[in-house]
């Protein structure tokens, strides 16, 4: 089992992990670390549950708004995707037989 100490907003905490999974967990709290301090303002003055509680739910909230941007396609955006991305083929196909024709007449 691995460990690492990772530091988030000037604290640190001993975390266990998979062994292997060092460098990654590292890289997250990193990106934590990032976050706590913006939402600090670089203050020690807010106390350490306080400051994960709301990088918890800043976390959260982006979450949802990637989950809420995933699951909110319709199924008539994507016919209507589908349908321009047919249209684009067959113009481009037509160019393309317009072009071997060209060629073959040049030959």
């Amino acid at each position: 089992m691995g460990q690492v100490t990772i530091t988030i907003d000037k604290r640190e905490y001993a975390i266990s992990c998979e062994d292997g999974q060092e460098a990654h967990i590292l890289q997250l709290s990193k990106v934590l670390d990032e976050r706590a301090r913006q939402l600090t303002g670089g203050s020690r003055g807010i106390n350490e549950n306080m400051v994960l509680a709301l990088l918890a739910l800043t976390l959260a909230d982006e979450l949802q708004d990637v989950k809420d941007g995933l699951f909110c396609v319709r199924p008539e955006d994507i016919a209507r995707d589908d349908a321009a991305l047919a249209q684009k083929i067959d113009t481009t196909t037509s160019k393309i037989a317009q072009i071997v024709r060209d060629i073959k007449e040049i030959a």
